[in-house]
């Protein structure tokens, strides 16, 4: 007999079609703030192999997100700026862009494989003063201190830039156009992520997390998986980086530093550890947030907007994820994911069969 299609399968169909109608409801602030989630979803995703998976710490994430976002604009930019650029087609410069960081994790996965806990930590920590240092100083690649302009992505015939298109009478500008772009990168980033999870490489890794001798014993090559995840969460983030380029059409060494990092653990912990959907729950609470205190400054008391004085909306968005970390560790330790198991738990009738 044929089965009836389940409740989860109705939900997602409905939120696929809400998210395919955004764009033509949304004004540009509210699809910007979607695409910086988007962005932050899959780089949070690259994370949450390496460190809720496999439980290697990495305090170096954003280092490959400016990876993959300088990798970008040096392929696809045609050096008409004075700056280093290949000329190359954008969507291979994606590609190319993602592999690059892949590599720079491939550099690293040697001490990845053999360092653990708070020591690999320690260890990443050093690759955000390098790459600060590299984008700073290597003003060919980088631009320096004010960065460089993001070239547009083209994909058939398309190009994602301000230029308005009219769809259904709705113009379309690059906030709208990259809105599909970024819906299909992190659905087939969050797809890949669980089929990794659900199958034999995301049994090897979960026992490499909670007890590698054992482990080992069993036949896991625990060096090799690790080295393995680094470099697969290294791509991840540079495909991060990609979008993110796109997103604010100029990179600045700037924004990758360390307080990136940090916010992308706080996105696992808050999300959840070890589930894709943590870290894309996670990744639009710890970026939308910060964006809403900034817009809904002027109604909310005790956030100001930014160089009035008072706290500042970055600023409160910090204290409130700091809080919500501290909460999420002492109460709900599987992340805000966990909740809807709970309630769906506590929610059945006591004769209800399991």
């Amino acid at each position: 007999m044929l089965r009836r299609p389940h409740a989860r399968t109705y939900t997602a169909a409905a939120g696929a079609l809400l998210l395919f109608a955004l764009p033509f409801y949304l004004d540009r602030f509210w699809l910007q703030a979607g695409l910086f989630a988007m962005a932050a979803a899959i780089g949070a995703i690259g994370i949450n192999l390496l460190t809720g998976a496999t439980g290697q710490l990495s305090m170096g994430h954003a280092f490959f997100l400016a990876v993959g976002a300088y990798a970008y604009c040096v392929f696809a930019s045609d050096g008409g700026d004075g700056l280093t650029g290949f000329g190359l087609p954008t969507w291979l410069a994606v590609v190319l862009a993602t592999l690059v960081a892949g590599v720079a994790g491939g550099l690293f996965s040697p001490i990845a494989g053999r360092l653990r806990g708070p020591y690999l930590g320690i260890a990443t920590i050093a690759l955000i003063f390098i790459g600060q240092h590299v984008l700073f100083n290597a003003r060919d690649l980088t631009g320096g201190f004010n960065g460089r302009d993001v070239p547009p992505l083209s994909l058939f015939g398309l190009t994602f830039d301000d230029r308005e298109l009219l769809v259904a009478n709705v113009p379309f500008g690059s906030a709208e156009k990259l809105w599909y772009a970024g819906l299909v990168l992190l659905l087939g980033g969050a797809l890949f992520a669980r089929g990794v999870l659900r199958g034999r490489p995301g049994r090897a890794m979960n026992a490499v997390r909670d007890h590698r001798v054992a482990a080992g014993v069993i036949g896991v090559p625990v060096a090799r998986y690790r080295a393995a995840v680094f470099v697969l969460s290294s791509m991840y983030a540079g495909l991060a980086g990609v979008l993110l380029a796109l997103v604010f059409q100029r990179t600045v060494p700037d924004y990758y530093g360390i307080t990136l990092s940090l916010e992308y653990l706080a996105m696992i912990v808050i999300g959840g550890l070890g589930s894709v959907s943590g870290a894309v729950v996670g990744a639009a609470f710890v970026s939308l947030l910060p964006q809403l205190l900034t817009r809904y400054s002027d109604a909310l008391p005790l956030v100001s907007a930014p160089g009035t004085g008072g706290i500042a909306p970055g600023e409160a968005s910090r204290y409130l994820y700091g809080a919500a970390i501290v909460a999420v560790v002492l109460f709900l330790p599987g992340g805000l994911v966990r909740l809807g198991a709970a309630r769906r738990r506590f929610g059945r009738n006591p004769g209800e069969e399991r």
